[in-house]
């Protein structure tokens, strides 16, 4: 019998397939993309981009030229527009604002073939980097409440460029899916006086079932209420809600955990597609002590059809607990820097 398990925070509950599930040759991976013309991304380019706002050039040099490891540009066809006011207005019952906000590119590598768990731990470091970089400037925006950094890598995971690259998304709201979080951890918070993501990941290190790597600064795990297959989770081991105030110290740490991460999900799953978002509090002048931020990973390898759309519960296939004995049991070399 499949199991329905609930998750402590949001309270989702999900249908797990423990009677018959489903292992890493069960999935169809779709093929790697295939780049159509030239590529706005690689060395020589620079000028289809919109200008860079953020670089990282060892040798100097204009922004309209090569001789960088990683650029920020303006997303040319962007959710949201930097310029402009909010306009924050009622019709009706319905509520509306001006599209304000900020959408960037972090082009990841000047390597048109190089994906991301293909990059060293230090050029990796560098894209955290740069993620907290744009992330602490937008912060100078009073419109803005929420910073998304994501990575949508593959067709069907939404991305649209074969080139490594990563977005970030301002928004001048907090998102629903944050303010249930927050709203969830919060009430934990509350009734217990700890963090509910600490007491998740101190389970999860006890049990030691679900764990598929760790270092000293952060553990990746298969979350007990996975919503998909193969869905991995990176928590830092330090109670933080902030993803912007990562002490440098730990960025090496971070970027080791996640080219890991992405390392064994390619070995055993065949190169899926995959998203990665992080998760992290709202821009508030205060600190979020009942939020932890974290990094949440999914490989797409089922879709969401009507029983999803109509109850919000996701069906599992592949019980974390498998998931994770793959994944932990998976070839890999660790990375020596």
């Amino acid at each position: 019998m499949s199991e329905l398990r609930r998750d402590p925070i949001s309270g989702r509950w999900n249908i797990i397939d423990t009677t018959q599930p489903v292992g890493p040759e069960g999935f169809e991976v779709e093929p790697p993309m295939q780049s159509a013309g030239k590529c706005p991304f690689c060395y020589g380019n620079e000028a289809m981009t919109p200008r860079e706002i953020y670089a990282v050039r060892p040798q100097g040099g204009p922004p309209t030229g090569p001789g960088w490891n990683l650029r920020v540009v303006p997303n040319k066809f962007p959710a949201l527009q930097i310029e402009g006011d909010l306009g924050r207005r009622g019709l009706g019952v319905f509520d509306l604002c001006n599209g304000v906000g900020a959408h960037e590119v972090i082009i990841e590598t000047p390597e048109h073939d190089r994906q991301f768990a293909d990059l060293s731990v230090p050029q990796v470091a560098e894209v955290i980097r740069a993620y907290i970089a744009r992330s602490l400037d937008l912060r100078g925006d009073r419109r803005l409440r929420y910073t998304l950094l994501f990575k949508n890598y593959g067709l069907s995971a939404g991305a649209t460029l074969e080139h490594a690259h990563s977005q970030l998304i301002a928004l001048p709201i907090v998102p629903k899916r944050v303010q249930e979080e927050l709203q969830g951890a919060g009430r934990y918070f509350d009734f217990r006086e700890r963090c509910s993501y600490c007491d998740v990941l101190h389970q999860e290190l006890q049990e030691d079932e679900r764990v598929v790597c760790e270092n000293r600064s952060f553990v990746a795990y298969c979350p007990y209420v996975s919503s998909f297959p193969f869905e991995t989770w990176i928590l830092p081991r330090e109670h933080r809600g902030d993803f912007a105030k990562i002490t440098p110290d730990t960025v090496t740490d971070f970027a080791r955990i996640l080219k890991e991460t992405l390392g064994r999900l390619r070995t055993v799953l065949g190169n899926p597609p995959y998203n990665f978002v992080i998760h992290t509090a709202p821009i508030e002048p205060r600190e979020r002590e009942e939020y932890h931020w974290h990094v949440e990973l999914i490989p797409k390898l089922t879709k969401i059809a009507g029983f999803e759309w109509g109850t919000g519960f996701y069906i599992n296939p592949t019980p974390p607990e498998l998931a994770a004995k793959h994944l932990r049991e998976a070839a890999w070399v660790p990375a020596a820097v």
